[in-house]
């Protein structure tokens, strides 16, 4: 690649078109509802998307995280909607040109043009290109092997709706509804290990909640791989009291390079095969996103409503928990729901036709001790009298922003805006205290992880710029 054409690549991209620099001065100018959403707010949430733009896509950090990550950019492109729909049109395409013959979307689609030893696992260990090629893994790009949860079809019917004329110029949703539906094709078929009807994860990074203790008991089984067999780039950039530890690490490598011996396949044996509910969740409210997609493309919206509405029931008839009020994890290699308390089972709020008792206990266990005191910032991830709890440690209590944003939307889905609002409030003056942090403490409402974290910046974005009265799909 020529060194002007990379040069033009590095530097964040600004607006060209004459249209969307008016949209984006429209966006940082409008007048603001609340005093939460202030307009200092809007304009630091849109300077870290333009920041972490890489002319193709955006990465979540410029440090920690270098390269584009699935999910991240899904929520990102939902923020980029209200700068420049565009742009967030192109974040996905990005993430996209991927995409394994298979369907699979991988995780990271990986920067050619940085060092292998800005990441780690880098392409040179994912090897995908050549272990992956049975799989139909992309001769163009390197990538990873696992997946994250599928937040895509929601995200591109959202930036469809930010412009319809725009996105049917550029038949954007015609472009994308076939791999859209290649890659949910993909996890209704080879990841439903159980043959339950629902989608399984293979690896812990894969529902997006990587060192969960959830994750703890299988994890359990796994041998690590010995320490100095790799090395963690995280901790250049990250302090080890946020991150997973070295043993956690060590059975993620240990993991990944079994499934990459076996080639990508999904139906060798796994050692780690759970059905998670946050990501069958999404995979539920990505089906009815699909099937308005398919309505407007000219293809069936009634495959994929009734897809939908296979999966609502199968969601509550295996991972809903009564005793608890949450959907719980089912661990596939001993059949058995994992006790733990984590977000993960608050995310089915997004599904519309849930039940009514289980919403009301949903409600009632998000507002519980569990996962609420009086001076809790947003929704811990884990349990805050659970066993395993750490205020700090990533996904073992921190709160998240995306995971607040998802059941803020379900509240509303739910008719709980009065609820709703008090998150909404919540997760923008944390947002800008925090200078768009990667989480927080729950506890405390201190930043953790790194900064100006690009799906914090995007969600706050939303949240600030996105009709109060839109339809959650």
């Amino acid at each position: 690649m020529p060194a002007d054409r990379r040069s033009r690549r590095r530097r964040p991209l600004h607006p060209r078109l004459p249209a969307e620099v008016r949209r984006v001065r429209e966006v940082l100018d409008r007048p603001v509802p609340t005093a939460a959403a202030d307009l200092t707010l809007r304009r630091g949430a849109a300077r870290v998307l333009i920041t972490n733009w890489t002319g193709t896509s955006t990465v979540p950090s410029r440090t920690l995280y270098p390269h584009q990550w699935s999910w991240d950019s899904a929520f990102i492109a939902i923020g980029l909607r209200h700068l420049s729909v565009r742009r967030a049109q192109r974040e996905l395409e990005a993430l996209l040109a991927g995409q394994w013959a298979d369907g699979r979307i991988p995780h990271i689609v990986f920067n050619p043009d940085l060092p292998y030893g800005a990441y780690f696992p880098s392409p040179d260990f994912w090897q995908s290109s050549r272990a992956g090629r049975n799989a139909g893994a992309p001769e163009a790009a390197e990538t990873s092997g696992i997946v994250q949860p599928p937040v895509h079809a929601l995200a591109a019917w959202l930036v469809h709706r930010a412009d319809t004329a725009e996105s049917r110029r550029r038949e954007f949703l015609t472009r994308l509804y076939p791999q859209l539906a290649a890659w949910h094709r993909y996890l209704m078929t080879r990841r439903d290990l159980a043959g339950a009807g629902l989608a399984a994860v293979v690896h812990p990074w894969e529902p997006g909640m990587d060192n969960s203790p959830c994750w703890d008991r299988p994890l359990s089984r796994i041998t690590p791989a010995a320490p100095d067999t790799f090395h963690r780039a995280d901790l250049n950039h990250g302090h080890p009291a946020d991150r997973p530890t070295d043993l956690d690490y060590g059975r993620y490598v240990h993991l990944a390079a079994d499934y990459r011996s076996a080639g990508y396949d999904d139906a060798v044996p796994h050692q780690f095969a759970v059905e998670d509910p946050c990501f069958n969740a999404l995979l539920i409210v990505s089906e009815l996103a699909l099937a308005r997609i398919a309505d407007q493309v000219g293809a069936d919206p009634g495959l994929h409503s009734a897809r939908a509405a296979d999966l609502t029931r199968t969601l509550v008839a295996r991972l809903w928990d009564e005793d608890t009020g949450l959907f719980l994890a089912r661990d596939l290699v001993d059949d058995r729901l994992i006790p733990e308390l984590s977000v993960a089972g608050l995310i089915p709020l997004l599904v519309p036709d849930l039940p009514e008792p289980v919403v009301e206990r949903l409600i009632q266990t998000l507002d519980g001790p569990h996962f609420h005191t009086k001076s809790t910032a947003l929704v811990p991830s884990y349990d805050l009298d659970g066993h395993a709890f750490d205020s700090t440690r990533y996904w073992r209590g921190p709160a998240w922003f995306n995971t607040a944003w998802l059941i803020e939307r379900g509240l509303r889905a739910h008719g709980r805006d009065t609820r709703a609002d008090r998150l909404r409030d919540a997760i923008l003056t944390t947002a800008g205290n925090s200078q768009f942090a990667e989480y927080v403490d729950p506890t405390t409402g201190a930043g953790r992880g790194t900064r100006n974290f690009s799906w914090t910046a995007a969600l706050t974005l939303d949240l600030l710029c996105a009709d109060d009265k839109e339809p959650p799909l």
